[in-house]
């Protein structure tokens, strides 16, 4: 199909939340969304083509995200979609994008239901191309980084009972059988009323470091009850921790009873840099706002897909070959490969370490590196 695609023009959709409680993180995204088109726009489009973005407030929504899908794409003919964010308006419109079959560029979350280590069908989500972490990819890395780094005999993790902690355990436990690697996990529930028990529990497991696998709202609390308990293992956590409120927060529990790690995706260093300075430009207010950054990546992807199909009427089919065809590169971050239908998100992620005296709270350990490249190291 080629909706939403004319000589001069196409059409490409967003829905995010840009109003209520998660409007610090969707009205960035667009922001950055709008400022690559602009970007791109401004030096000509893409062979001759101005893209122009729709978007609805989906106020992260179920339904309304729905409605805005069925709005955007159904009705008024969007080509493509970029940056769907969340994990309740993504979980409720993926059946749709499998069965409308237009192609999908960044998602902003790393709900465990977009992994695919070979799509080949658009119901399987060969039309959908994650960039940051999904949280089963994130898992398995997480596993590779603590065997690269601690050695261990037994790994330990703590996981809280919901969407994302249940997804990263998916993806450690699915490393660790590959790997043969030992492990014991223990299950926080919401409430927070089985972590002293659990941490209690894998203390006596006798393993060498801890995985945390909890969001933002949990990781401060889980790490304190480590200090707590005395278990002074080094810990390991997602890239959603890797922020300076939740450094401070941690801090303030842990006290520096054992060392604390993060994973991180986005990167600004070498040509990265570069990047980010001629995105700023673009970005004005948003030019350090992390999420913007992934609006910004989204719509790159799309439109590296565009260039790399030429100056002929793009269709949705087409799009797997071409993305397929060789690695992305992420302008702040590393490489994505969708070969041989590969939906896994980035696989290159650098490490952090918790340090109120680094400017983000986290002071940087090593560079990007790829599960492949860690595993060469073991």
């Amino acid at each position: 199909m080629g909706q939403g695609v004319s000589d001069r023009e196409i059409l490409v959709a967003s829905s995010a939340a840009v109003t209520g409680i998660f409007a610090t993180t969707g009205d960035p995204i667009v922001a950055g969304i709008h400022a690559y088109l602009d970007m791109v726009n401004d030096a000509g489009g893409i062979y001759g083509r101005q893209l122009r973005l729709l978007h609805i407030d989906d106020e992260y929504d179920r339904e309304k995200a729905k409605a805005a899908f069925h709005e955007l794409v159904e009705r008024q003919g969007a080509f493509a979609y970029l940056s769907h964010f969340g994990a309740p308006p993504v979980d409720a419109t993926l059946d749709d994008i499998h069965r409308v079959g237009l192609p999908v560029f960044g998602f902003a979350t790393g709900l465990g239901r977009l992994y695919a280590e070979r799509a080949l069908t658009m119901e399987e989500g060969a039309n959908c191309y994650p960039i940051q972490p999904i949280y089963i990819t994130e898992g398995r890395v997480m596993v590779v980084r603590a065997i690269s780094m601690f050695h261990p005999k037994k790994i330990g993790v703590l996981f809280v009972n919901d969407d994302t902690g249940n997804d990263l355990l998916a993806g450690i436990n699915l490393q660790c059988r590959r790997l043969g690697q030992p492990i014991a996990a223990r299950r926080v529930e919401l409430d927070m009323s089985t972590l002293s028990s659990a941490v209690e529990q894998l203390k006596g497991d006798g393993v060498d470091c801890v995985l945390i696998a909890a969001a933002q709202a949990f990781f401060p609390t889980v790490a304190g009850e480590m200090a707590v308990q005395d278990f002074c293992r080094p810990v390991l956590t997602t890239y959603l921790n890797s922020i300076i409120t939740i450094a401070q927060a941690t801090h303030q529990l842990v006290k520096g009873k054992f060392d604390i790690y993060a994973l991180s995706w986005l990167n600004y260093q070498d040509f990265r840099l570069d990047n980010l300075e001629e995105a700023s430009i673009w970005l004005g207010d948003y030019a350090m706002n992390g999420y913007a950054h992934c609006g910004w990546i989204s719509a790159h992807f799309l439109c590296e897909g565009l260039r790399r199909m030429g100056p002929g009427m793009p269709l949705w089919q087409d799009f797997p070959a071409i993305m397929e065809r060789s690695p992305l590169q992420i302008p702040f971050g590393g490489r994505v490969d969708y070969a041989g239908g590969k939906r896994m998100g980035t696989q290159d992620m650098s490490l952090v370490q918790l340090d109120l005296g680094a400017p983000t709270g986290w002071r940087f350990i090593d560079g990007l590196r790829s599960m492949a490249d860690l595993l060469g190291t073991v």
